[in-house]
């Protein structure tokens, strides 16, 4: 089902959504009736949203009905710029290409950080050789000249056992796939492809979980799910080997592979449908407190008070230039809000 009823809008030039343009949230006269929102995109923040959902369903007094789905951040986008769908999950900002088709149809976004990740490598539990991998051993093992070459664990390090290295991870759509791939190989589509691929990191886990030889990577709250299923690995990215944790990302220590977690809401839909802005009021609300329930780290409560103010001035664009900002702490993604 398609919910989202578009304005006859321009296109808008890319520079200028880029910057940010404030149109009004609730400009448009004669706003329809409430209608249904449809949710696709990021599987590393569906279990927010999905979260969120449950609470809205639950909670608010004649909820209208809210599909929410996932096909990777990049998949996500593809509807959504093409007006089908009115919230995108995302797990990376906004790609030039993604903001040039979102311009060719009309679509006009409003960007809401919404959490903070640690992308976590995780292997078996079976698996006790490795405690830490630096980042230049996670280069070795994922850059394209590893594909069919870099296959067991002691090609990695000499002293690990002469055993099968099987590599599970996400799929090309996957926002999570671009981040990790940018961030450990310096461009988001220089990756091997021999591994276990999918947008659902859910099917990532099983095979970790079931696999002694697994190594695979994904967003942290699909760790904290299963803690006692999976190990986490402490990345070394030169200062010394850091797990992946909130406090570690609080602390700016982890790095390249905290990120910030987004949603992308579709402005004409927030202008014609009051049951979204109602929705989109009550998520960011509610998010301090499921962000950490689900998993993952939550912004500081001024991030949310700048993403309520983005939303209600509608003001459509990203601060992100089309491409994600590696080594971004908390603070940082703080300073970009208030860009707007």
């Amino acid at each position: 089902m398609n919910s989202t009823v578009s304005s006859p809008l321009r296109p808008i030039p890319s520079l200028l959504l880029s910057l940010g343009v404030s149109v009004g949230i609730v400009s448009c006269a004669s706003p329809e009736l409430s209608k249904s929102i449809t949710i696709d995109g990021s599987s590393t923040v569906y279990p927010i949203t999905k979260a969120v959902v449950e609470s809205y369903q639950q909670t608010v007094e004649n909820p209208v009905e809210v599909m929410v789905d996932f096909s990777g951040t990049g998949g996500g986008f593809r509807k959504f710029c093409e007006g089908k769908t009115d919230i995108n999950n995302a797990s990376r900002p906004i790609l030039k290409d993604e903001m040039a088709l979102c311009n060719r149809n009309n679509v006009r976004y409003i960007e809401l950080p919404i959490a903070f990740d640690a992308l976590t490598i995780v292997v078996n539990p079976q698996n006790t050789w490795v405690e830490s991998l630096t980042t230049e051993e996670l280069r070795k093992i994922w850059q394209p000249e590893a594909e069919k070459t870099i296959t067991r664990w002691n090609q990695v390090r000499p002293e690990f056992p002469d055993q099968p290295l099987t590599l599970y991870g996400p799929g090309t759509d996957s926002g999570t796939y671009d981040y990790f791939t940018e961030a450990i190989m310096g461009t988001e589509d220089s990756s091997r492809t021999d591994y276990v691929r999918s947008e659902n990191d859910e099917i990532l886990v099983q095979g970790v979980k079931q696999d002694p030889n697994a190594l695979g990577y994904f967003g942290l709250a699909y760790y904290e799910a299963h803690p006692t299923e999976l190990k986490a690995i402490a990345i070394d990215s030169g200062k010394g080997a850091v797990l992946p944790s909130s406090e570690s990302v609080k602390d700016s220590q982890y790095q390249p592979l905290a990120r910030p977690l987004f949603i992308y809401v579709n402005l004409a839909s927030a202008q014609n449908n009051p049951s979204l802005r109602e929705f989109i009021d009550f998520y960011l609300a509610q998010a301090p407190t499921l962000v950490e329930k689900v998993g993952y780290i939550p912004l500081p409560i001024e991030a949310y008070d700048l993403d309520k103010v983005t939303f209600h001035k509608g003001e459509a664009g990203t601060v992100f230039d089309g491409k994600s900002e590696l080594e971004l702490t908390i603070p940082d993604l703080l300073r970009k809000q208030a860009q707007f």
